[in-house]
């Protein structure tokens, strides 16, 4: 007979137990502390005593031993496991500079002392997938034409060539291509607009997770004294990105590192 890995008393305590109490006329106590279990334990041993029942029931549930059960939870365990490989092969890495601009926004908190009454400005971010070079503005909404401000600084400032932009659907990126600031700005470049899936920004994955960094590191753990204070900030801390923080995704190269890897790989 199988004795489970975790029991106490074997069949024959069990019935010496059942003797013990019903000719000898012993305590529930008394048998609880002679054997070293607890009082409920012995009540199930007596109860199944009275059929002539010693034998160690398996506490595991017949259906989990059952080989249907087996090949149904393999199936599961096989399933996640394939969601799992499919979602890491998705995370897909450029293979050189510009080819891919991840970018997005997001509304800043107001300052203390701002009134309610007070516009709250918007923070533009994009990064670039093959470096991760971090490019930043504070602007003062969401729309086509401060996007179009923000991409007109990214190229006065971009070193190399800007192939895609990806964002969301969002209308400051969107809308009719003869009139929309962006769009034409786009074109008159030569960047290919990509967009996320609709309704699915969390698709733009890198562009959300450096607002959540920047938020955390940078937003979150700085006193302001005003806007213009708050606009000097965020170019010491992008020039801190870019230059001194590491970054996992990239070998924990800085992004300057990873950038003269590539265009100057004999000063490495």
């Amino acid at each position: 007979m199988t004795i489970h890995k975790s029991t106490r008393l074997t069949p024959v305590q069990r019935k010496e137990i059942a003797d013990r109490y019903f000719h000898q006329n012993v305590r529930i106590a008394t048998l609880a502390r002679d054997y070293r279990t607890s009082r409920s334990t012995i009540y199930h041993i007596l109860n199944r005593a009275r059929v002539k029942d010693y034998t160690i029931h398996k506490s595991v549930n017949k259906r989990y031993r059952c080989l249907k059960y087996g090949i149904k939870r393999l199936a599961k365990v096989e399933a996640a496991l394939g969601k799992k490989l499919k979602a890491q092969a998705l995370r897909y890495h450029k293979n050189y500079p510009g080819e891919m601009m991840h970018s997005d926004n997001t509304e800043l908190p107001m300052l203390e002392g701002e009134k309610h009454t007070d516009k709250p400005e918007t923070l533009y971010v994009a990064i670039d997938d093959f470096s991760r070079e971090l490019y930043a503005a504070i602007l003062s909404d969401r729309t086509q034409y401060s996007s179009a401000a923000f991409l007109t600084q990214v190229l006065e400032e971009c070193p190399y060539t800007l192939e895609t932009w990806y964002t969301d659907n969002g209308t400051e990126y969107k809308g009719s291509p003869n009139k929309h600031e962006f769009m034409r700005l786009c074109q008159e470049n030569g960047i290919k607009q990509s967009f996320t899936r609709p309704h699915t920004p969390r698709t733009n994955g890198k562009a959300e997770r450096v607002i959540k960094t920047i938020q955390d590191m940078w937003l979150k753990k700085t006193r302001f004294a005003s806007r213009v204070h708050r606009k000097q900030e965020l170019i010491r801390f992008v020039n801190f990105y870019n230059t001194v923080k590491p970054h996992k995704g990239i070998d924990n190269l800085t992004p300057m590192e990873k950038l003269i890897s590539y265009f100057y790989p004999e000063k490495l």
